[in-house]
């Protein structure tokens, strides 16, 4: 894209020359909407089988079901509007390039650096679960965790240098078995599936009831385990400009992945505590594999056991490879120190890769709880998400004639439903854990600061994401 007359001076920032982008670049075309499916799904899909089983223990099993409803319309109605904006604006920064064009330097910066952060702390916690799970499982018992943690950074950095087709092909790999492990339990727990089951724990507060028994109160305090089934799927278009077709392939990958994971969360959530009790399975460290032993089906548990395993390697594959992405993004606009976007000969951004790799290892070294890091985590999705909607709704008021490869049905009316339900989970995450909360919301202003002390001031004007938001104050300058 050649930036129109004016652009630096558009953009408020310097135009860098074409050796500079050469080096920060990415491989086009390795990526179709299968794998982008793929990723969207292994984003998500380790939340399936651990965590989100807590928010019964919170409000119950209907608490959570309603969770699990509110949060997944708030996902499927923002995932229609990504799925809209990545096929007009296909770059590798997705939602702080939308919340650009939509809100200025400062909306993108503000969106750009609550993804940053979630994708930076996602594979550090999800690097602790899968340490507790390789112990739980028997295997190298006398090996620490933060040994076991590194060796999984170590691997899966190393192979996301290599190539993100390549990357991505294991991805698909580790989501299939993943799958597998579910559709078994599945079969397996169905058959013990009793109604009783899900409404087996007494009124725990005044107020409470069978069917609510922690009241509403305790259905707000379970939003954020609702989201827990969905967390990250939002990543899908950080691959746009990997991809062969994106004004195609980002809306079929984005919403065939959504409607995937809202199937298998239906089920989980169903059948978890159908089949071993809503009270036993708001405490269970595995919910699915408890719940297949306390049935009887101790083989099939086993087997859930190991290949569930796959689940959680493949949401820390997924995250760690969105996080190079966005921090590639905002590094190549000037967000960030820009020799964080370089990339090499391989075409990734090998930088961002091992530089965050480094900063989420240390994350989870250091903390060594994987619920406090997933809060975080959270807290920071749902700002992004704040963000991402209100990008939609002023684009669509603003460029009702853009080009756009796909549109939002219903227009605004579901991402406006999405925004709002947005900032009651920002709410919700401080109910739940307002230290974890409040740590993160920290370290997305001080990232703030550092854009408006020094990185506002050294933004590259012809990067795509700034070249969008140029093309548009051109054509206003124009009309």
């Amino acid at each position: 894209m050649t930036p129109p007359a004016g652009t630096a001076v558009l953009c408020g920032g310097t135009a860098e020359s074409k050796e500079y982008f050469e080096k920060r670049s990415l491989k086009k075309g390795s990526v179709n909407w299968v794998l982008l499916m793929s990723l969207g799904i292994a984003y998500v899909i380790s939340g399936d089988f651990s965590g989100w089983n807590y928010g019964i223990g919170y409000g119950g099993w209907l608490g959570m079901l309603i969770a699990f409803l509110v949060m997944g319309a708030m996902y499927l109605f923002m995932v229609l509007g990504l799925a809209e904006m990545s096929s007009a604006m296909p770059a590798a920064g997705a939602g702080y390039g939308f919340a650009r064009r939509a809100m200025g330097k400062v909306g993108g910066a503000l969106t750009g650096f609550a993804i940053l952060i979630e994708y930076t702390i996602c594979p550090a916690a999800i690097s602790t679960f899968i340490a507790a799970y390789v112990h739980a499982l028997g295997l190298f018992s006398d090996v620490p965790s933060a040994a076991i943690i590194g060796f999984f950074f170590i691997v899966f950095v190393g192979i996301h240098l290599i190539g993100v087709g390549e990357a991505l092909k294991i991805v698909f790999g580790i989501t299939a078995v993943a799958m597998v492990a579910l559709i078994a339990f599945f079969v397996g727990i169905a058959p013990h599936f009793d109604a009783a089951n899900l409404f087996n724990i007494a009124p725990a507060v005044d107020g409470g009831t069978t069917l609510l028994p922690f009241g509403l109160g305790g259905v707000l305090s379970a939003l954020p385990f609702g989201i827990w089934l969905f967390l990250a799927v939002e990543g899908v278009p950080l691959a746009a400009e990997e991809s062969a077709d994106p004004k195609r392939d980002m809306p079929r990958g984005i919403i065939g992945a959504m409607l995937t994971l809202m199937v298998t969360g239906a089920l989980v959530l169903i059948l978890t505590a159908g089949g071993a009790g809503a009270e036993f399975a708001g405490t269970a460290a595995a919910p699915l594999v408890d719940a297949l032993n306390e049935v009887g089906e101790g083989p099939l548990a086993t087997f859930v056991n190991y290949a569930g395993l796959a689940g959680l390697v493949a949401s820390f594959f997924s995250t760690v490879f969105s996080g190079s992405r966005q921090a590639f993004a905002l590094s190549r606009a000037g967000y960030l120190p820009k020799f964080l976007s370089v990339t090499g000969s391989r075409k990734t951004p090998y930088v961002a890769l091992i530089v965050l790799g480094a900063i989420a290892f240390a994350l989870a070294a250091i903390v060594q709880n994987g619920d406090i890091l997933l809060n975080m985590a959270v807290f920071a999705a749902c700002v992004s998400y704040a963000m991402m909607n209100l990008s939609h709704i002023i684009l669509r008021k603003k460029e009702p004639d853009m080009e756009r490869g796909f549109k939002t049905p219903g227009g605004i009316v579901l991402t406006s439903i999405s925004f709002a339900l947005s900032l009651v989970a920002i709410v919700s995450t401080f109910v739940v854990d307002a230290f974890a909360a409040g740590c993160t919301l920290a370290v997305l202003a001080a990232l703030m600061v550092y854009f408006f002390a020094y990185s506002r001031k050294h933004l590259v004007g012809n990067a795509p994401e700034e070249e969008f938001a140029a093309l548009k104050a051109a054509e206003a300058e124009l009309g």
